[in-house]
């Protein structure tokens, strides 16, 4: 009930941009909280989805998002997770870097990052990119989490050049940080009328739900990564 609150007046980022950075902020900060506090009290792995519109639920209901559907899948193969939606629609990995500070959860135990999306669309330099990236990876490490990188493509318009530079950023950066990689968050997703939205960008619930069936494999070598933290560290 606390979280719907929450999510309502997120909604107001979209819907009173004079309000966005207040507003939106205080919501996240205190939806990302309760998310907390509430995990711990069960004991739960807590997972932070840390992206954009693409895992942020855009132009769906909040039952539909990402992070939802991906809690639910866990949960019904006898995980105790709990995962928070931590991303914005919009957000470039600039905009990701930039928020890190008050919007990724000190306690989280791991993190799946997508960002990319909106840097290859404004065809925004990929050595920009990838030190945001480089830079995200690093702190989300140094909070103590267990990264697991989500791919992006570039569109195939911006030419070869372009494409080559950004699609090599994330097996790249998996590599140096020795981290999960799931190669292209929309793969069997992107392009498919059925499992998108009329924009032909943002998955439909279909989509959301292939996403999620096709991730859960590398999730849970993430949740064993996590566990095995644990064990070292207790």
């Amino acid at each position: 009930m606390i979280q719907a609150h929450l999510w309502r007046a997120a909604k107001l980022y979209v819907a009173a941009p004079a309000l966005r950075a207040s507003v939106y902020a205080l919501a996240l900060a205190l939806l990302l909280a309760h998310s907390y506090v509430s995990a711990r009290a069960a004991e739960q792995i807590i997972l932070v989805v840390y992206g954009d519109s693409l895992s942020a639920g855009y132009g769906l209901s909040e039952r539909h998002a990402f992070p939802v559907r991906l809690e639910s899948a866990l949960k019904a193969r006898g995980h105790g997770v709990r995962v928070v939606n931590a991303s914005v629609s919009g957000d470039t990995t600039a905009a990701g870097l930039a928020r890190f500070e008050w919007s990724f959860p000190k306690h989280a135990d791991g993190a799946i990052l997508e960002l990319g999306a909106n840097d290859a669309l404004r065809g925004l330099r990929p050595d920009i990119t990838r030190a945001n990236l480089d830079a995200l990876i690093t702190r989300i490490k140094a909070k103590g989490a267990e990264p697991l990188l989500a791919g992006m493509l570039a569109p195939r318009n911006l030419g070869v050049d372009y494409t080559k530079a950004f699609d090599r950023i994330y097996r790249e950066l998996a590599n140096k940080h020795d981290v999960l990689l799931y190669p292209f968050f929309l793969f069997d997703v992107a392009g498919k009328r059925k499992l998108n939205q009329t924009d032909g960008l943002h998955p439909n619930p279909a989509g959301v739900e292939k996403i999620v069936a096709q991730m859960v494999p590398i999730v849970e070598q993430l949740l064993t990564r996590i566990a095995a933290h644990h064990s070292k560290t207790q």
